[in-house]
């Protein structure tokens, strides 16, 4: 990186580390904030023509939403509800991850070798706070990127649409898994991208040292660290499992 550009990604971070003192991650656990989340969905789904409209006006997936490795995180700027994004966190392939029914053949080996896997799906963002404010991106995906540290994944994926593969190439480092793949329940083809945390961790904090948190942060967000192991091993008994988290809806 050449002296200007390092600058301006200096002066970028130390914004975002400015604005991030305004923002708020919660996992959303009430029917009401629920339902929040599944309406910003739609409401961004549609405006990007990414879906079929629905008469609920809802994005809602009774599965992945209820899973017991599942978190729906919200993020406030100045206390009012912006942008969310639901993170899973998987360890074989008996937990839900919603992309492995599409990209089993080239997640489905890594879980079967007992690698935790990190997946961040169903981002979406309100348009007016998306246009005032070009951090939004970066702070949306800080529960995910959080996530991959309180559990200590060995990757995390993200499925994309064509578009956005280069944000994620440049700001994360992730490399493409295989070509884009038609997708349930969307209008347009999306790619499996993934990254080993670990091994771009230190150049990523070091260029964009707002995504460094600490252990308070991520407990708040995932819950106390001694019980990461234990939420992976509800995970793994499937489907009939899910409703043991306490924050799981009833």
């Amino acid at each position: 990186m050449d002296a200007p550009a390092a600058e301006a990604t200096s002066r970028f971070s130390d914004r975002i580390l400015r604005f991030l003192k305004r923002v708020e991650h919660r996992v959303a656990t009430t029917a009401r904030e629920r339902e929040a989340v599944y309406r910003m969905r739609y409401e961004a789904y549609i405006r990007n023509r990414l879906m079929e409209p629905r008469a609920d006006g809802q994005l809602h997936d009774q599965l992945y939403d209820h899973a017991a490795n599942a978190w729906i995180t919200m993020t406030f700027i100045d206390g009012e509800f912006a942008a969310t994004t639901r993170v899973h966190v998987a360890g074989n392939e008996s937990a839900p991850l919603p992309a492995l029914g599409v990209f089993a053949d080239v997640i489905g080996p890594r879980l079967r070798a007992g690698r935790v896997i990190v997946e961040s799906t169903r981002t979406a963002a309100r348009l007016d706070f998306a246009g005032r404010f070009p951090e939004l991106p970066y702070v949306t995906f800080r529960p995910a990127y959080l996530a991959a540290e309180h559990f200590d994944a060995n990757y995390v994926i993200a499925t994309a649409r064509i578009e956005h593969l280069a944000f994620y190439r440049r700001v994360f480092h992730f490399a493409p898994w295989c070509e884009p793949r038609s997708y349930p329940g969307v209008t347009v083809k999306v790619a499996c991208m993934g990254i080993d945390p670990r091994s771009v961790q230190d150049q990523t904090e070091a260029r964009y040292p707002f995504f460094r948190s600490t252990q308070a942060e991520r407990e708040a967000l995932f819950g106390p660290l001694d019980q990461a192991a234990d939420i992976l091993s509800h995970a793994s008994r499937g489907h009939h499992g899910f409703l043991a988290r306490t924050n799981a809806p009833v």
